[in-house]
């Protein structure tokens, strides 16, 4: 796997409560070669936090990205088109 097989960027942003947050997920591999689901998120504009889940396969990294993502679409974040 060479690049991302996929990614998703979503944003969260209420100017009255003074919020801009992003929050973007995507597949990749490891340096050993493990599948992973990366999880990035914070302020926009700055460099955030980054946690990297090792998972047996594709198809259970991509599970997890979208129970993810439809929490975080829950809570108030949306999709940013490319």
């Amino acid at each position: 796997m060479e690049k991302p097989s996929f990614s998703l960027l979503m944003t969260r942003r209420d100017p009255s409560r003074n919020m801009a947050r992003f929050y973007a997920l995507s597949i990749g591999e490891s340096l050993f070669g493990d599948v992973c689901l990366i999880r990035d998120w914070g302020r926009i504009g700055t460099r955030g936090r980054r946690i990297v889940e090792l998972h047996r396969s594709i198809a259970a990294a991509e599970q997890r990205l979208q129970i993810v993502a439809s929490a975080k679409m829950r809570r108030g974040y949306c999709p940013v088109s490319s």
